[in-house]
Formats: structure tokens, C-alpha cells, sequence
């Protein structure tokens, strides 16, 4: 089985793949992660380097090369990664996907104090990071509604995917 947590940055994916993936006993892969050990590369710096064409170019080819070589996975994606080329399609083809719905208070509240470097915030002050997230988000929304399931990444409990699963 093929899992795929979707959503929004700082929306739960990687906290709640990583306790899901063990729950359930699938091997866990941040999308993120396996693109910087890959490239020996924080994802800022591949942004910069590259520009934001090419490192979704990557993203891409790293979500198939992951797909392809894992029957059974949990993958946490990006906040983008669902977005572009035919990600969503690709996912939901594969594997069941799960969209990680936050509202964009808790989400600018997150934002605001994660310790990953998100370098599509980096440097903006709550307010302008906030107009920035709902100007996003709203672009963002209708790939993320393409998703199997949708469950709140709020308060979430990972026995309630676990149910969604069926497992």
C-alpha cells in the first residue's frame, strides 16, 4: 500500500506520516528529505541554485523514482509537490492520498515557529506571512481537494487515518 500525506506546509505531514507510518508498519519518506540527502542540498539552497522551475522539475522525478521503487510507502510530500505536473494524478493512480487540512491561523501560528527553513517564508513578518499563506493556500486548494480523503491536520488523531485506511 501506498499512503501519500498532502497539504500545505506546516500542515502535519512529516510529524503525523512518521506516527502513522510506524502505526500502520509502512516505511516512512519525507518527500523533502529524500530530495536534500539526494542532492547533498538543503532544499533552500537547490531554490536559489536552480531557481523554483528546476527544483520541481526534481521534485517530480523524485516523487516517480519513489514510487517506483516502493510497493508499500508512506510519503510525506512537500507543500507544493501536489501542485505542479501531474503529481496529484500520479498520486492518486498509485496510492491513496490524504490531504492534511489546516486552517491558516494555526498554520501562520506553526509557520511562525517551525525550525525547518521554509524558504517561501523566509524572512516574512506574521502579517505579511499570512496575506502570503491565504494567497497560497487559495491557489494551492483545488489540487489539495483532489485528494481521496480529506481529514483536519488540526488536533488530529492518528487513529482516525488508521480508520480512513481501513487497515
Amino acid at each position: 500500500m501506498r499512503v501519500f500525506l498532502i497539504g500545505f506546509m506546516a500542515s502535519g505531514k512529516s510529524s503525523v506520516g512518521k506516527k502513522l507510518a510506524k502505526k500502520i508498519g509502512l516505511p516512512f519518506i519525507d518527500l523533502d528529505d529524500y530530495i536534500e540527502e539526494k542532492y547533498n542540498s538543503t532544499i533552500r539552497s537547490l531554490i536559489y541554485n536552480m531557481g523554483m522551475d528546476k527544483f520541481r522539475e526534481i521534485e517530480k522525478q523524485s516523487l516517480e523514482t519513489i514510487i517506483n521503487k516502493n510497493e508499500n510507502i508512506l510519503l510525506s510530500t512537500g507543500g507544493g509537490t501536489s501542485c505542479y505536473f501531474d503529481n496529484m494524478k500520479l498520486m492518486n493512480e498509485t496510492g491513496v492520498t490524504i490531504y492534511l487540512e489546516v486552517d491558516i491561523h494555526t498554520l501562520v501560528n506553526r509557520l511562525m515557529h517551525a525550525k525547518k527553513d521554509r524558504p517561501l517564508i523566509w524572512g516574512k513578518s506574521r502579517e505579511d506571512l499570512t496575506v502570503y499563506a491565504k494567497d497560497l493556500l487559495g491557489r494551492r486548494q483545488v489540487y489539495y481537494q483532489k485528494a481521496m480523503h480529506t481529514i483536519s491536520g488540526k488536533d488530529l488523531k492518528i487513529e482516525s487515518i488508521v480508520n480512513l485506511l481501513e487497515i
